[in-house]
């Protein structure tokens, strides 16, 4: 039977320059910890493209012309009760203006 699990996946985009630090942000916050192991997290390489607006303030990148960034996608698993906690860390570490940070549900068996 199918039930809905105590953990989340956490997704991240960050700059390859910064992924090494928002590991350890995730990892501090309470993230990434599997069973009698913690620090776990999985990447991939992708890039990432985004056009700032007139109100951006972007740290990489000029107003209004289309920009693509080298980046990994970082996936940890979270406990549900430390989501909040570590979404607040990522987004204080995160060199972005506006990171992209998905909160998947987990089903376990």
């Amino acid at each position: 039977m199918l039930e809905q699990s105590n953990f989340v996946k956490i997704r991240v985009a960050v700059p390859v320059s910064h992924a090494d630090n928002i590991r350890k942000v995730l990892s501090a916050a309470g993230a990434g910890r599997q069973g009698n192991y913690d620090f776990c997290s999985g990447s991939q390489k992708q890039v990432g493209r985004f056009r700032p607006l007139s109100e951006a303030k972007p740290s990489i990148g000029k107003i209004g012309r289309v920009e693509t960034v080298e980046e990994e996608l970082i996936e940890v698993l979270c406990h549900i009760d430390l989501v909040k906690k570590v979404v607040e860390a990522v987004k204080a570490a995160h060199p972005y203006e506006e990171p992209a940070i998905d909160i998947l549900p987990r089903l376990e068996i």
